[in-house]
């Protein structure tokens, strides 16, 4: 089993920028992808970005651009650099792993962290 903790949330105004963390412990996970999903009160969680290795494979449409998912792997620690943030995009952010191939679904994902909270005023 995989164990996720997530950091770096907080609170910003629109336009501004957050760096989340993830680090990864537990069972070693070589060839796991770890993705960044959000959750807004009362919508389902959604996928913002997904990393295998050390390739991006997947940005959600409406972060192209502004977000970047990278890893440190001798940190074993994912990072999800958001910019230009939105109010709408408030949300709990979790960091997830699941095996391969890599799903674009939030059921693909077995082990989560606990979340951190992404807050956009405007």
């Amino acid at each position: 089993q995989v164990q996720l903790v997530e950091s770096g949330g907080g609170a910003v105004q629109a336009g501004g920028t957050l760096k989340l963390s993830c680090v990864v412990s537990g069972n070693p996970c070589p060839t796991c992808c770890i993705g960044w999903f959000r959750q807004a009160p009362g919508k389902e969680r959604e996928r913002v970005a997904i990393m295998y290795r050390y390739d991006s494979i997947d940005y959600a449409d409406s972060v192209k651009g502004r977000f970047t998912i990278t890893q440190d792997r001798a940190k074993k620690t994912v990072y999800l650099q958001m910019n230009s943030l939105r109010p709408e995009e408030s949300a709990m952010s979790y960091c997830a792993a699941g095996p391969l191939p890599c799903s674009l679904r939030v059921d693909g994902y077995r082990d989560w962290g606990q979340g951190t909270q992404v807050t956009v005023s405007s």
